[in-house]
């Protein structure tokens, strides 16, 4: 099982995408650590602005996770990614699984608009 460590903050709806990433993304089993950056101002001072970040067990970050295409290279990077998955997500990205039957839909950047 390998160990992550998120610099997070309530309410943090990126912190959100990314975790939801990383459940569909990562092939390892893996122990999520959240670490709560307002109750340090030294964690506030360095994550302040960036989160959220994402860290391996050795301390090599990452930002902006919640894009898929990063939060991927870097899980590939390790070893970690799931192929099967990250295929999947980019057919869903690119709007290639989405039902096409739906009337007074067009599909615009790999999402469905209605009307």
């Amino acid at each position: 099982m390998i160990r992550l460590t998120l610099y997070t903050t309530l309410g943090c709806h990126l912190c959100t995408e990314l975790e939801g990433l990383l459940a569909m993304l990562c092939a390892p089993e893996y122990r999520l650590e959240r670490v709560e950056i307002s109750e340090e101002d030294a964690l506030m001072a360095r994550y302040g602005m960036r989160i959220p970040v994402l860290a391996d067990a050795r301390g090599e970050e990452l930002e902006r996770g919640f894009e898929a295409e990063r939060l991927a290279e870097w899980l590939g990077e390790r070893g970690w990614l799931d192929e099967t998955a990250w295929q999947a997500l980019q057919r869903r990205l690119a709007g290639e699984d989405e039902p096409r039957e739906v009337k007074d839909a067009s599909f615009r950047g790999g999402r469905r608009y209605l009307g």
